[in-house]
């Protein structure tokens, strides 16, 4: 299927133009751009961004955290209504309803682990249904959406000569 071909394309760097996409999926030019057209008017291409890291940006220091959440689920909406609720913090980079332990995890996107421990304190823990969270700060940054953000390190092995 050309269009799973063009998305898994996509995916992997969405700034490869057309006319290369459609020479690796072997259609025209135009039927790409209207298969990518397409797909964005009907919602399967939802965005399109960049992986950055942060570190070799020097910006400021961001922190990200993965926060377990168990929540009560309600009659007739399990746990809609308090992701939705969630999802609107501007600190909620990404929601995942899960099964196992916890119900939700929230990935949160903070400037130091002092702003995330108050969004968790303060926002996160007050809302009506949640019950208890479990925050886990990320250290390092290996792969991001299927990305390697860090290289693999150089051979230091001094070459042998004879």
């Amino acid at each position: 299927m050309k269009e799973l071909e063009i998305l898994r394309i996509l995916e992997q760097d969405s700034r490869i133009p057309p006319e290369k996409i459609a020479t690796m999926v072997d259609l025209s030019k135009e039927e790409v751009e209207e298969k990518i057209k397409e797909l964005e008017d009907k919602g399967v291409i939802i965005k399109y961004k960049a992986i950055v890291d942060w570190e070799k940006a020097s910006i400021d220091e961001i922190v990200y955290a993965f926060i377990d959440v168990k929540v009560a689920p309600q009659r007739d909406i399990g746990f809609d209504r308090v992701a939705r609720r969630i999802y609107q913090f501007p600190e909620v980079h990404a929601l995942y309803l899960l099964s196992g332990a916890y119900d939700l995890e929230v990935i949160v996107e903070g400037k130091g682990m002092k702003e995330v421990a108050y969004f968790v304190a303060e926002k996160l823990a007050t809302l009506e249904g949640v019950q208890s969270t479990a925050t886990h700060f990320v250290l390092k940054r290996y792969k991001v959406d299927g990305v390697v953000v860090e290289p693999a390190e150089k051979d230091r092995r001094l070459t042998l000569t004879l």
